[in-house]
């Protein structure tokens, strides 16, 4: 995990992370002195909920303060407890106590010390205040936990967001305790890390130490500051989701069996620790969410991923479950009361109640064919030189995919050879395949449809791009045969509009050095071969050219005095090969 920082100063990193609540919520207020965040007055008066923590598990707990969830957190310095006084000032001074205060802490000792030394100070001056304790990590069983007990983790902003709505509601603080520790009785949640996490001011760890995770290794059950787990395994994702989904739900292991998940209705939380890809985060929750039916039959009626609490930038994540019960309380259920709207930073859940209830399974699996939605044009090709003259210039790409990628390998990220020779094969395969109907416009938007599939990126889009608007060009010429002078038209239109898209000029390094020639040559002559040979000119012409545009003007360096634009390169080679010039004699060699 990388020791460097944008901020250093943990100190200082707090105190701003802090004042950043409120400028992101301005219902909001900080105490900076005791590093308290709560909602500001003038609200209705309902029971008050309290919680915190040491900082770094971001947005937990501060991000959690708002209307329908928390009323303040307390946060202390990073990993550590807040004091008993910051607590103190919190439950006696920053909330309304007239309806009664819960105070809910995460089950660390330093936490659960502090957190009751502050709850008891406010029972002996008069005021109405409960504390619950959360523990929902299976990561340690019942015999390395001892009498300490399972540690809190992430399902407790299930148990948050769950009273704090109640709460919101006006329910009374009896209730309100009674359905956070029934939530948090119904919870089990297990975390995973493929490397521990350094936080800002400490030295940076020795690469040398036992401590450090291998390269292949994952820690199971590994706490939010770093505590070990149930211990470390070089497995791949869908062994070490089987593996958690295991110590959450086997009945049979009687270390870990804290909850029978015997509910019809399932609420899912697939938590990031904080460094873990969006794109990745994805993948894990399809594989969970795909485990927990196929292995346990369990169908999640609720399913929320997201960074919900943290262990700074962690490189992993944790799975919480929760058994959803009756609460007893005469409505609204668990349900219910996740779906209620809040006003919290941290709390993301935007999916609608009536939208989880549809359950609908509707799509749009109809397979539409494009070619055949286009209507025929009247433009007349010889089947026989057009698909002679693609096959040639396609035949001449592919050759020439070394090349290219050669000279891509200078000057940009070496993928220009492999996209062209992917689509040039692509349409050679569709010509093989594919009766042509010697309408041009229908047999060219068949080329179009392969050429939007096969090709992606810059090039691929400009490409597509193209070709959409020299079919459209084709369709206006008006014509009944498509001579070279009706090609010509229809190809200086669609250089038009490619304009409209991108700003590449000749002389700017790009594809359309070897296009403009061509068009332009193929205009003013009609033969096809001298277009083509203006076209390579206008390639080689491109070595020495300092880009303009695309990625090598961000690449760099001196490669592009030695080789000439790939993408023009490759477009001069397919001219080329329509034009009927054999290759084989033209290589480039890079100086």
């Amino acid at each position: 995990m990388s020791a460097k920082h944008f901020i250093n100063d943990p100190t200082h990193l707090v105190n701003t992370a802090l004042r950043a609540l409120t400028l992101t919520n301005p219902s909001l207020a900080l105490d900076p002195e005791n590093k308290i965040i709560y909602r500001r007055p003038g609200h209705e008066p309902q029971v008050s909920i309290i919680s915190g923590g040491g900082s770094g598990h971001e947005p937990s707990f501060g991000a959690f303060v708002g209307e329908g969830l928390l009323s303040a957190a307390v946060a202390g310095t990073i990993f550590a407890s807040p004091s008993a006084e910051q607590i103190r000032k919190a439950v006696m001074s920053r909330v309304d106590g007239e309806k009664g205060i819960l105070v809910t802490v995460m089950n660390y000792t330093g936490d659960v010390l502090n957190f009751g030394m502050a709850v008891e100070k406010a029972k002996a001056a008069g005021l109405k205040v409960e504390m619950l304790v959360v523990g929902d990590d299976v990561g340690v069983g019942r015999i390395a936990a001892g009498k300490v007990g399972r540690r809190g983790i992430a399902g407790t902003v299930l148990v948050h967001k769950i009273s704090g709505a109640l709460a919101a509601r006006g329910a009374s603080l009896e209730d309100v305790y009674k359905v956070a520790k029934l939530t948090a009785d119904n919870l089990v949640s297990v975390g995973a890390s493929l490397d521990h996490v350094h936080v800002p001011g400490r030295a940076p760890p020795d690469p040398k130490s036992d401590e450090n995770l291998a390269t292949e290794e994952v820690e199971i059950g590994m706490g939010i500051h770093n505590e070990p787990g149930s211990g470390r395994a070089i497995v791949d994702l869908p062994e070490l989701v089987s593996r958690m989904l295991a110590q959450m739900l086997d009945w049979k292991d009687e270390d870990r069996a804290f909850l029978k998940v015997n509910s019809n209705e399932v609420v899912l939380l697939i938590n990031n620790l904080g460094g873990v890809s969006v794109l990745e985060l994805g993948g894990i929750t399809a594989e969970v969410v795909g485990q927990l039916e196929k292995t346990y039959n369990i169908k999640p009626v609720r399913i929320l991923a997201g960074t919900y609490m943290t262990s700074l930038n962690g490189l992993g994540f944790s799975i919480s479950i929760l058994n959803v019960v009756n609460t007893d309380i005469g409505g609204p259920s668990m349900l219910q009361l996740l779906d209620a709207a809040s006003e919290a930073a941290g709390w993301a859940a935007p999916i609608k109640k009536e939208t989880w209830e549809a359950k609908s399974s509707r799509t749009r699996d109809e397979s539409t064919s494009g070619a055949e939605e286009v209507k025929p044009s009247g433009l007349k090709i010889s089947t026989e030189a057009f698909k002679t003259a693609l096959t040639g210039g396609l035949e001449r790409v592919i050759a020439a995919e070394a090349d290219v990628t050669k000279f891509d390998t200078a000057v940009g990220d070496g993928d220009c050879g492999i996209g062209l020779k992917r689509g040039a094969e692509a349409v050679l395969k569709l010509l093989s395949t594919t009766q042509l109907t010697g309408d041009a416009v229908l047999d060219l938007s068949k080329v179009v449809q392969v050429v939007e599939n096969t090709m992606d990126g810059t090039s691929g889009a400009i490409y597509a791009i193209y070709l959409n608007s020299l079919v459209h060009s084709l369709r206006q010429q008006g014509s009944s045969t498509a001579t070279p002078q009706v090609w010509a038209t229809a190809l200086q239109q669609a250089s038009k509009s490619l304009a409209n898209y991108t700003p590449a000029q000749p002389g700017d390094r790009t594809l359309v050095d070897a296009l403009h020639p061509f068009v332009e040559t193929l205009a003013k002559t009609g033969d096809v071969k001298k277009a083509a040979e203006a076209s390579r000119k206008g390639a080689e012409g491109t070595k020495g050219m300092k880009a303009s545009l695309g990625r090598t003007v961000y690449v760099g360096g001196k490669g592009f005095e030695q080789v000439p634009d790939p993408g023009a390169w490759g477009l001069s080679e397919f001219f080329l090969g329509v034009a009927g010039v054999k290759g084989g004699e033209e290589g480039y060699e890079m100086v």
